[in-house]
């Protein structure tokens, strides 16, 4: 995952420098430094949840990371800041559990928000519900509309890096 970020840094800043810190462009790198095992613990405790061991892989390469893609991709949070949605997003958790909607919000309501809190749209990491369930992973808005569900956290990353060649 480590050389995909670092893909997605290096392209990024190469395609729209205006937009970086004097830092990132001088890094060719648009994360931070590891989260440490303390901090990541400290957030499974928080949220009483062992996280999957992808995004503990994520954390231990970058604490936070800001993924351009046109202001469409979510900037992921540091571990301190990932919250449940029903704690960052009342409202909309009230939305989509009506109705025909009702089946995306029981999801919603197990969401943990690791992107996308200052942003137009969201990541989750929605936590398996039964024994044979896997960890779910989505990126959230309004405007998609609703869920844009990936296999991993990679497959996101891979998307990301795809659609930035493409530009």
């Amino acid at each position: 995952m480590k050389t995909i970020l670092q893909q997605i840094s290096k392209l990024a800043i190469q395609l729209n420098r205006t937009t970086f810190t004097d830092e990132q462009i001088k890094s060719n790198w648009l994360g931070t430094t590891a989260a440490s095992n303390e901090a990541i613990l400290a957030a499974e405790s928080r949220l009483g949840i062992k996280l999957p061991d992808d995004y503990k892989r994520f954390l231990s390469i970058t604490n936070g990371f800001f993924t351009p893609r046109d202001a469409t991709e979510p900037t992921f949070e540091t571990i301190d800041k990932i919250n449940y949605l029903k704690y960052v997003d009342a409202f909309l958790l009230e939305v989509w559990n009506k109705g025909i909607l009702a089946n995306v919000g029981e999801q919603l309501n197990r969401a943990i928000v690791i992107g996308g809190l200052n942003d137009e749209q969201y990541f989750f990491l929605i936590p398996p519900k039964g024994a044979n369930s896997k960890w779910q992973y989505w990126k959230f808005a309004n405007w998609i509309p609703g869920e844009e569900p990936y296999l991993n956290l990679e497959s996101y990353f891979l998307s990301v890096l795809d659609f930035m060649k493409k530009m």
